[in-house]
């Protein structure tokens, strides 16, 4: 099961985590940076691409060839839009490589019915001051 956001139960954006990246990652990966927490993602998809982690990269692409069959077919490059914002959308989620991956692991732990300690929502909207 792949937790890329071509299949599996992941989704990007789930759960709102990390919704930004650092400016240095940012910068490193050529995003634009309008402030030091808050990057904006183009919708280029070699820059998309170029900021997802290696092993997401093969999904993307075959996604890809497959969405572009499909467009040749049907000449509706509508799909396209909806591709570049979820593939957009995960790029940002694992801007901070270590932390994704740990939460794709949870994600699995959890979906194996394993006990994983995680905090409420109370508690997360405590911490963020909310």
């Amino acid at each position: 099961m792949s937790d890329s956001p071509s299949g599996g139960d992941t989704k990007p954006g789930w759960g709102g985590y990390l919704e930004t990246m650092s400016a240095e990652r940012a910068e490193s990966v050529g995003h634009e940076v309008s402030d030091a927490s808050r990057v904006v993602l183009p919708k280029n998809l070699r820059t998309i691409r170029d900021a997802l982690l290696p092993e997401d990269v093969g999904d993307f692409d075959r996604e890809f060839r497959h969405l572009m069959a499909e467009a040749t077919e049907s000449l509706d490059l509508g799909p396209l839009t909806e591709f570049s914002e979820r593939w957009s959308r995960w790029a940002q989620l694992s801007a901070d490589p270590v932390a994704h991956r740990k939460m794709l692991d949870q994600v699995r732990r959890l979906n194996q019915g394993e006990d994983v300690p995680a905090l409420s929502r109370a508690e997360v909207e405590a911490r963020l001051g909310l």
